[in-house]
Parts: structure tokens; sequence; C-alpha cells
């Protein structure tokens, strides 16, 4: 089932939620929606279900258009952040429920519904669980059944708004592992919203980064970690520096310093920042060339694998944050207070502004 979404606008009050989107679904795909609080990601999904009217533009589901078509015949399948099973039924019965309300004439027979929910239990690997109840499920297991009661009634279409975020960390990385191989799988084509940077880029077939109400890329998890198209997108894909300067043919001097690199928007002789990932900054004992700046160690922070290092910059005075792995940092011998010499790798340089 593809989906088109053609030059969708939403305003709540004076609010707009959602200013002239347009976005391509291929069919079988899954896509993540990304980006931070009230960017417009959720009305969005809504919109699609059918829970929300847009204002102006269409949506269609292989080309026909449903933008005015109540949700039940959209058959879309929608899973919740918090679940919301009954508590009061079983698994078994939550899992049946939407094939036991359908009206007598396309109701499947109590047979062929039993046969379908221990199916459904099998593939999200819960088989065992059907006589429980939602109270003596764990998070992750609750999910996994609202997944199953959504795929029962054999949706065109499967909506996750934030499936994770109630899930403490490692039962959210076990998960989106677990989704990814259930899609691949299953092929429904599928959207679900997320501010998970890394869940987005670990599960989706393609994202699409949204912010203030409009789409600011969209493109497989390669192309917008490797070739973000606004700063927006690298600043909010990863930790990031910013060195503050003027770009000048094809250059940026940083910190006293020229830097090449990828360079977007503006003329010549303008102000520019420079973003450059933190694991994308090299430290040196000796300066190795002209790019390398002299800067003082202020802070060390041992993260599990990595090693986050906060610096000083000795022309500028700006702070930077390198993030080495544990071989480099016990390799280099680094130690809080002393000098050394940071060359960025990897710098991109926008003129325009973007806020979050």
């Amino acid at each position: 089932m593809g989906i088109e979404i053609e030059n969708i606008h939403k305003q709540f009050g004076a609010f707009s939620a959602l200013g002239d989107v347009s976005l391509s679904i291929p069919s079988g795909e899954l896509v993540a929606l990304l980006g931070p609080s009230g960017c417009g990601k959720t009305t969005l999904l809504r919109i699609i279900a059918g829970l929300e009217t847009p204002d102006s533009g269409r949506i269609l589901f292989n080309g026909e258009d449903t933008t005015r078509s109540h949700v039940r015949e959209r058959r879309v399948g929608f899973v919740f952040q918090h679940y919301a099973l009954f508590r009061h039924m079983t698994v078994f019965d939550n899992v049946a429920f939407g094939l036991n309300v359908r009206p007598r004439q396309t109701r499947p027979s109590k047979e062929e519904i039993s046969e379908k929910v221990m199916k459904l239990l099998r593939l999200v690997q819960l088989e065992n669980m059907a006589s429980r109840y939602p109270s003596q499920l764990s998070g992750g297991q609750r999910q996994r059944i609202a997944l199953a009661r959504a795929l029962a009634v054999e949706p065109q279409v499967l909506l996750l708004d934030e499936p994770f975020g109630a899930l403490d960390a490692q039962v959210r990385a076990e998960l989106r592992r677990w989704l990814r191989r259930l899609h691949d799988e299953i092929h429904v084509t599928s959207v679900f919203v997320t501010h998970d940077q890394e869940e987005a880029l670990e599960v989706a077939d393609r994202i699409v980064v949204m912010n203030r109400g409009k789409i600011e890329q969209a493109g497989t998890p390669d192309e917008v970690y490797e070739q973000p198209a606004t700063a927006f997108v690298l600043n909010f894909l990863g930790n990031v520096n910013l060195f503050h300067g003027r770009k000048s043919q094809r250059q940026t001097q940083q910190g006293g310093q020229p830097a090449d690199a990828n360079v977007s928007g503006g003329v010549d002789d303008t102000q520019a920042v420079a973003y450059v990932r933190s694991h994308d900054i090299e430290i040196e004992r000796s300066r190795q060339d002209a790019t390398a700046l002299k800067a003082e160690i202020r802070h060390i922070q041992k993260l599990g694998p990595a090693v986050r290092v906060t610096l000083a910059i000795e022309e500028s005075g700006e702070f930077l944050e390198a993030e080495l792995t544990r071989d480099v940092y016990q390799n280099l011998g680094l130690q809080q207070g002393e000098q050394v010499f940071v060359r960025p790798r990897q710098v991109r340089v926008f003129v325009e502004d973007y806020q979050i």
C-alpha cells in the first residue's frame, strides 16, 4: 500500500502544526518521522490514520483519495506509546478484539479467530501468554501485544506513535531490533514517529526529518546522516561542535585557521557556522598541519566504550567535545589540564540560521 501525502496544511488556532507537507511512501517501506517535540510528526501520523482532518491537501492510498474517509475505511493499524490494552481482557481477547467487533457478515468464525490470534502471538513470540492479563506482562510484552492486536485486522498501513517511548533503554533497544525483523517478515507499509535518532537510524528504511511543521530532509539513514541537507538535520542527528567564522572562496576561517569544508548556502565573505561531529575531532600531541588548533583539556568523561573529552580552544576560547574510543584515549594517555592539538574532520558549513 503506497501512500502519497500532498501539500498537507494543519492549523490549531494560531499555531501552524503542518505547513505544505508533501511526502511519498512506497508500498512495504518502513518510514520514521523524526524530529523534536512539537515539530508536527504526530499530527501528520494522525492525519494519515484519519484521526485528524487536514485544513488543506490530500492523503492518497494507492492513488485513491482518502482525505475525507473515515478511519474505519482506511484499514489502518495504530499502535500507541502507552499500549492502550484493555485491562479486563486476557492477552488472547485483546488481540481478538478487532475481529470480534466486526459486523456479523464480515466476522470470522470463532475457530478462524482463534487460529489467527494464536498465529499472531507466535509471530510476536508470546504464544504462552494468551491467558494472562496486561497487568501480568512487562512493558515490552505489552507493546508486542498491542502490535499483534493492530495486525489482527490485516491493516493496509501500520502506524506507530512513539511505540517504545515508555520503555527503559535496554528493552527499547531489544524491541526496535525485533520490530525491524518483524517488518522484514510481514512487509506492511509502516510509519512510526520517534524523537530518538538512534532508533530511527537503526530501524527505518527511510527517515523523514521534521522541524516546525515542515520536512527538512527525507532519505535513507545513510543519506540523512552522511549528507545532511540543512544545519538542523546535521545538528539533530548526533552531537556536534559549532565553530563561528567567515566563509571565503569555499573555505571557512575557524579559530584563525582555514579549514576545507562542505559549504552550503550564502556568498563569499559572509558569516558562517561550521559543524563538526564529536567523533570527527582528532586529538594530537603535536601540530600536524595548519588545520590543527591548540587546545586545553578541561574535562574527561568515560562513558562505557567511549570517552568524551571537553576542550577549550586557545585562540577563540570556544569549547568543543571530542568523542574517542577507549583504545585511542588510552594510547594517547590524555590528562585533564594538558595542552594538545585538535583537528576537525568532515567539516560542514551552513550559512543559514536555524532554530529548534
